[in-house]
């Protein structure tokens, strides 16, 4: 595998030149739209009566000059291409500068936020991961509540755009399966890119205002049926109370946001699809299939072993089960009660969900519902091989064949998880955390879930009080994770730059 990943990045940088003209400009545009975004926390602490709206104003003012100057200064670099080198170049450092500007407003904040706490926030914003360490939340002025929320909600439709368009181009993680006239890299690959771009953020969009009417209707105020639709929607998990949703009695606030986090965790141009041929079918997916096969799996189960050892409403504890379950195999990461009481075997059934997600072109994160079905379909392949040497095995999934690529590119990725999660877990360690701790930490970091297990980082928990070292690690195991590792991992290989 690392042999693989230097020759690549070799093969890269001595067929491809970066321009970096083209880079900045694209960079420069995202940053112009994150400004924008910053205006509405302002406007809502203004009419607060509360003095943050300052530190947004600012922030948007050095968020939107970075922006201005970029574009200015790389005026003439845009282009229709883009070629591989640079794609990998781009998604790495335009999540990087965007979660750095974004970071901004949380180091003002009054609280002893510090650059530490700041990036983390912005960062767990920005990749849907919903892991706070800020406590306090009923407190905290409006329009900080709202920019947390912005950021997970811009982050989540960023997510789907990086899936849909850039990684199958990259070839990540067997991505290239999904790779369609969005991801072709021909003359006409912007208009494509645009015609893509625009259907998602309608259908985003959509969900998010259905899901707002439908929080308002259930009993949320508008403020709060503002916050959590756009986080529910993301599959990000911010919300604008302490007890998450605890907080909130309701039982039809608990349904609706069940099954908006399912919605969520189909891919978008599923409904786009929907649409289009006026079918509500989407069991002929194989991969949403999957999804809600194992995930009504995790929630029978979940369900039985509750219901048959506490002496409550079956309808209550299924209604309980299902937010949790759905919540964290989501990767959502809202919480209804703390789920780490219900027993050590819970436990673990909770940390396997955590690695699934959803599905590929969906807001989730996670190993995502395809890699696990190819990683069947390939030792199942393996298996008929090794009883009949001479038979020719074909793989498919959704009508498109499994090639040897493609499976490389699956076991490559998740070797690479696991990997990941020794590696954080050992050095989360050395701060003084608890096995519990640092390895539910860093699988919570990693799949983008947000809350891990235990006292400390668990669903009644925040990260606040781990070490600035620990924060950062985290903070760089959401990233690492979003960008789904080979994308940063080509980008810091010597052999890339050479």
């Amino acid at each position: 595998m690392a042999d693989s990943l230097r020759s690549s990045a070799a093969a890269l940088g001595s067929r491809q030149t970066i321009d970096l003209p083209r880079v900045f400009f694209t960079i420069g545009m995202m940053l112009l739209v994150l400004t924008v975004f910053m205006f509405p926390p302002a406007i809502t602490d203004i009419v607060a009566r509360n003095e943050d709206w300052k530190v947004f104003a600012a922030s948007a003012f050095a968020t939107g000059f970075l922006g201005l100057m970029l574009v200015l200064v790389s005026r003439g670099g845009w282009s229709d291409h883009v070629s591989l080198k640079e794609g990998f170049v781009l998604t790495v450092l335009s999540w990087i500068v965007l979660c750095v500007m974004a970071s901004i407003p949380f180091m003002f904040l009054g609280r002893d936020a510090g650059v530490a706490n700041a990036l983390f926030e912005a960062v767990s914003g920005l990749t849907a991961t919903g892991a706070t360490v800020l406590t306090g939340l009923d407190h905290l002025p409006p329009g900080m509540l709202l920019w947390r929320s912005i950021l997970q909600w811009i982050g989540g439709v960023g997510i789907v755009v990086m899936a849909l368009v850039m990684l199958p181009f990259l070839r990540v993680g067997g991505m290239q399966l999904f790779r369609t006239e969005s991801s072709d890299r021909s003359d006409k690959f912007m208009p494509r890119v645009g015609e893509v771009i625009s259907l998602i953020a309608v259908t985003y969009l959509c969900l998010t205002v259905a899901c707002g009417i439908a929080y308002y209707w259930a009993g949320m105020t508008a403020f709060d049926a503002l916050n959590h639709a756009m986080t529910t929607v993301s599959t990000a998990g911010f919300s604008t109370h302490d007890k998450s949703f605890g907080h909130f009695d309701e039982k039809a606030i608990h349904w609706i946001a069940i099954v908006f986090m399912l919605g969520s965790c189909m891919p978008l141009v599923l409904y786009v699809k929907m649409v289009r041929s006026r079918s509500l079918s989407v069991w002929n997916d194989a991969q949403v299939r999957g999804f809600l096969q194992i995930a009504g799996l995790a929630v029978f189960t979940v369900t039985l072993w509750y219901y048959v050892r506490h002496d409550e409403p079956f309808w209550d504890v299924l209604r309980v089960v299902m937010f949790n379950v759905v919540s964290i195999i989501s990767t959502t990461g809202y919480a209804l009660g703390d789920y780490t009481d219900w027993g050590s075997g819970i436990m673990g059934l909770f940390f396997a969900l955590m690695f699934l997600g959803g599905c590929t072109g969906s807001t989730t994160g996670g190993l995502k519902t395809f890699r696990l079905q190819v990683m069947m379909m390939t030792a199942s392949g393996y298996l008929r091989q090794l009883m009949s040497p001479n038979r020719i095995v074909v793989l498919n999934f959704n009508n498109s064949r499994i090639t040897n690529d493609i499976a490389t590119s699956v076991l490559a990725y998740v070797t690479v998880m696991f990997l990941s999660v020794m590696v954080f877990t050992i050095a989360l360690s050395f701060f003084n955390l608890d096995l519990v701790t640092a390895l539910s930490g860093a699988t919570a970091a990693i799949t983008n879930v947000g809350p891990g297990l235990g006292d400390i980082v668990g669903p009644a928990g925040t990260y606040a009080n781990l070490d600035a070292g620990a924060k950062v690690l985290l903070t760089i195991a959401m990233l690492l994770g979003r960008l789904e590792f080979f994308t940063v991992l080509v980008v810091l290989s010597r052999p890339f730059w050479r």
